[in-house]
Formats: C-alpha cells, sequence, structure tokens
C-alpha cells in the first residue's frame, strides 16, 4: 500500500516537473527564458519549447508592430511661437533580449518612445519657422520632416531592441492666441498670390491684344493698299481704253462733243432755264452751231 502511495506521488511529482518544464510560443510573440533575473534563451519560433521546471520563467513580449498613441504636448518654433503637436507613434520589438535588458515592459518602452519622440519633434521644431509648419504648400515637404524625425528616433530605440516603424503627426494646434493671427497671415499670402496671378494675366492680354491689333493693321495696310493699286490698275486701262477708243480726231471731236452735251444736261436739270455763256464757251459754240 505504501508503495502505492509513493509511486502515485512520484508520478504526480513527475507529471508536474514535466509540466512545469513545458512551455509554448505563440506565432506573434517573443519568449525569453530567465533564470535568476538573468535572460538564457530567447526565441520567436512558435510551437512547443522546454525549460528547467521551478528554476526557469518565462517572459513573453509582442512580435506584431504596435500603435503608441503619444500624449499632446507643446513646442516651441523657431519664431518663439508656442504650437501643439498631436502624434502617434508606430513601432515593434526587434531584439527581445535586449528590450528585456533594458525596459523590461511595453508600458515602460512607451514611456521612454514618448520622451525620445518629444525631444525630437521639440528640436525639429525649434529649427522651423511656423509658417515653414502651416502653410499652404505641398504636403509632401512636411512629409520629408516627418520622415527625418522618424529615423532619428529609430536610431535612438535601437539601444532599447526597438524599431521605430513610422512617426505620424496627427494635428498641429495652434493656441487661441496665435490662430487669428496665423490666419490673417494666410489670407494675406493668398491674396498676394492672387493679384500676382491677375497682373501676370492681365499683362499676358496686354500683349495678345497688342498682337492683334497689330495683325488688324497690317491686314487693313495691306487691303488697302492692294486696293489702291487695283484702283490705280482701273484707271489706267480705263485710259488706256479711252486712248484706244478716240485714237482719231473725228472720234475726238466726238468725244468732247458728248461732254459739252453732259455738261449742259446737268447744268439745265433745275427750274432756271436762263444760261449765260462766254461767246468762246465750248457749249455757246454747240448751241450757235446748232
Amino acid at each position: 500500500m505504501k508503495k502505492k502511495i509513493i509511486l502515485g506521488i512520484v508520478l504526480i511529482l513527475a507529471v508536474i516537473c514535466i509540466a512545469a518544464s513545458m512551455y509554448t510560443v505563440e506565432e506573434d510573440e517573443f519568449a525569453c527564458v530567465v533564470r535568476f533575473s538573468e535572460i538564457i534563451d530567447t526565441t520567436g519560433e512558435a510551437g512547443l519549447h522546454f525549460k528547467v521546471p521551478f528554476l526557469d520563467s518565462v517572459r513573453t513580449f509582442p512580435k506584431a508592430v504596435m500603435l503608441y498613441d503619444i500624449p499632446p504636448s507643446e513646442v516651441l518654433t523657431s519664431d518663439k511661437q508656442n504650437m501643439t503637436v498631436d502624434n502617434y507613434i508606430l513601432w515593434q520589438i526587434s531584439d527581445p533580449k535586449l528590450f528585456y535588458q533594458t525596459l523590461g515592459s511595453t508600458v515602460v518602452a512607451e514611456e521612454r518612445l514618448n520622451a525620445l519622440t518629444y525631444n525630437e519633434l521639440k528640436t525639429v521644431m525649434g529649427t522651423l519657422a511656423q509658417k515653414d509648419i502651416i502653410n499652404m504648400d505641398d504636403g509632401g515637404e512636411r512629409n520629408t520632416i516627418y520622415d527625418g524625425i522618424a529615423q532619428s528616433v529609430d536610431e535612438l530605440a535601437e539601444n532599447y531592441g526597438i524599431k521605430v516603424v513610422d512617426v505620424k503627426i496627427k494635428r498641429l494646434d495652434l493656441p487661441e492666441s496665435n490662430e487669428n493671427a496665423v490666419y490673417t497671415r494666410m489670407i494675406s499670402e493668398r491674396n498676394q498670390i492672387a493679384e500676382k496671378y491677375t497682373a501676370d494675366g492681365n499683362y499676358e492680354a496686354s500683349i495678345i491684344r497688342n498682337d492683334v491689333d497689330k495683325q488688324v493693321n497690317i491686314l487693313i495696310s495691306n487691303a488697302q493698299a492692294q486696293a489702291a493699286q487695283l484702283e490705280a490698275e482701273g484707271e489706267a486701262e480705263y485710259m488706256r481704253l479711252l486712248a484706244e477708243a478716240y485714237n482719231s480726231p473725228e472720234k475726238q471731236e466726238f468725244y468732247r462733243f458728248h461732254l459739252a452735251l453732259d455738261a449742259l444736261k446737268k447744268t439745265l436739270n433745275g427750274t432756271e432755264k436762263t444760261v449765260i455763256l462766254d461767246a468762246d464757251s465750248p457749249l455757246a459754240q454747240l448751241l450757235l452751231e446748232s
């Protein structure tokens, strides 16, 4: 009976020892085996693993990328303007052993990341004027600033076994005392740009109008010159035809007679039928001959 009891106890102890010597690692976590506060093994391989029972303990840390929403904080720009920065950081554990030795938990890690990010933001924002941060320029320029902050924080976080994936600024707020001044400055800048566009447009329009007027004047001048040339050619042709038609004394005499009749007709077209002519006048001679 005693043997059975002893055997049962031994079996129970064996089961306890076997159970205490095994541990499992999930797909999304690291596991550190700690013995007397010292890490003796780390693994990121999922599955069943073994350790020394009762002597070793296991600490697990997440392997996935984590988001830490940093509380808003105030920074000072180079032109001595206060701004409230609200940002977040994406990070993950890259070296679980170093992470455990330097920080020990994600709570402490977030506190350290908070300090590192704030210090870097304060340094970078301190080199920029407020107008360089809040403006209507291409957002890609500000993204370059944010990428530089993320890189700097990542380099510092490597000392704690942390990989910083990204740092993003959600919002840049202004104290109420500065908002009106900033809005007024931005409106003034937009108005100046609008005035410049208007002035440039008017200048281009004047160039186009002047060019059109010049082209119109050239066309009119050319048309008038062409008309004068055609008129001169017509007059010359008319005179040539007259010369051909009255190329004999008889024809010339008839032509003068015809012109005299036209002149007399035009003279006697009113109610007054009295005509006073000189004796040497062709009309007088014509009438006297008739």
